[in-house]
């Protein structure tokens, strides 16, 4: 049976089905591209679950002005929001905005990500992040100033998790290394927050 996204693509246009597509299946991966005039680079709302791999580029597109961020708004109800912001190069500077009623929100970071994140709630952090990252994040600091490197904003009522994005394996974080490396070597504190320890008795 061909799936939704297929039907639609027999009678759409090209823009038209992309953003069915996204609205309808919210998952996959997408490459996020510059996008002149648009308040957004990437902009997506749907009250279906979301599962993406937001893929930032390597390079610096043509018209990209050199202190543009690429910015990216997720807005979402109660489903669940899954997000893995995904990058070779750090100069790729990003601008995260997720919103929602109750869903509860997991964001992969990249491990080089040296900026500002702000939530609602409370979150909790995975031993990646508290490892590697945790020096390099401002969490829920006022900004005097205008910020112009990496940003995350998340608003929702719902739980909040920040794990990590391994720019070095392009993959995310080995969560049972992370722990153990947690466990013996690490001196870090996470903030206000327990891991999780519940995946280590996962197959």
């Amino acid at each position: 049976m061909a799936s939704l996204c297929s039907m639609s693509a027999e009678s759409s246009s090209s823009l038209g089905k992309h953003e069915l597509c996204l609205n309808t299946e919210p998952t996959g991966t997408r490459k996020i591209h510059y996008q002149a005039g648009e308040e957004w680079d990437f902009d997506l709302e749907s009250h279906r679950p979301i599962d993406l791999s937001l893929n930032l580029p390597h390079y610096r597109a043509r018209l990209q002005p050199i202190d543009h961020r690429l910015s990216m708004s997720i807005s979402g109800g109660n489903a669940p929001i899954k997000l893995k912001v995904c990058r070779t190069v750090p100069r790729a500077r990003f601008y995260l905005e997720v919103h929602a009623s109750y869903s509860n929100v997991t964001i992969w970071v990249p491990s080089d990500f040296n900026g500002h994140i702000r939530h609602t709630g409370k979150a909790s952090f995975s031993a990646g992040f508290v490892n590697r990252m945790l020096g390099n994040v401002h969490l829920n600091e006022e900004m005097y100033e205008e910020w112009g490197g990496d940003e995350i904003v998340v608003g929702t009522a719902g739980t909040v998790t920040f794990r990590m994005w391994d720019t070095h394996t392009g993959a995310p974080e080995n969560a049972k290394k992370e722990t153990w490396k947690r466990m013996f070597g690490c001196t870090k504190k996470a903030p206000e927050t327990a891991i999780n320890w519940d995946f280590l008795l996962d197959d």
